[in-house]
């Protein structure tokens, strides 16, 4: 009993380093990363219709959306409306998302008013997938919906609330000081 007790023991210990390493090894080759995209797919959840949006079932997901838009889902924030063109608002959430750490733009749509990101969390580097899109409401007046998911876990505890309230709060501070 003993020997499988140390046995066990010594388990523990290899594996806890190796995952000490993958984490420190991060977005490295052979860290972390590579793991969870060889475990779970890439980062990158893909694109979503706003309109036709249905939420998880699962608490990892967060909705920042104008009730006209996302007519299939409740969002948790509905977004205010900014005094500025939708241009300069995408321009804006653009800017907003590249300050926020270990956010990355995955994809933008050119013709489109919709952009994608990916953020990670700070120590286990969870992916989480952040849609924007910039709903122009007049020529100098424009709104945002937000859709934040994680790819792993059954609960993000709050995590992808709490970024699209900073999002909007820095959105907000922004669009008021170009009005």
């Amino acid at each position: 009993m003993r020997a499988v007790l140390r046995l066990l023991g010594a388990l523990v210990v290899v594996a806890g380093a190796g995952l000490a390493v993958l984490i420190w090894r991060g977005s490295e080759p052979g860290g972390i990363d590579d793991l969870y995209h060889a475990v779970v797919g890439g980062p990158d959840l893909g694109p979503v219709t706003f309109e036709t949006l249905v939420r998880r079932s699962r608490p990892n997901d967060a909705l920042a959306c104008p009730a006209d838009l996302c007519r299939s889902a409740r969002p948790d924030i509905v977004p205010p409306l900014y005094p500025v063109s939708a241009e300069r608002l995408r321009e804006i959430v653009a800017d907003v998302a590249r300050q926020d750490p270990e956010t990355q733009i995955v994809f933008s749509a050119r013709w489109e008013e919709q952009d994608r990101y990916v953020a990670r969390t700070r120590l286990m580097r969870f992916p989480d997938t952040i849609n924007v899109r910039v709903v122009p409401v007049a020529a100098d007046a424009a709104t945002v919906a937000i859709y934040s998911r994680s790819q792993l876990g059954y609960s993000d505890w709050g995590v992808n609330r709490k970024r699209i309230e900073r999002w909007l709060d820095a959105i907000a501070a922004r669009a008021g000081r170009d009005a």
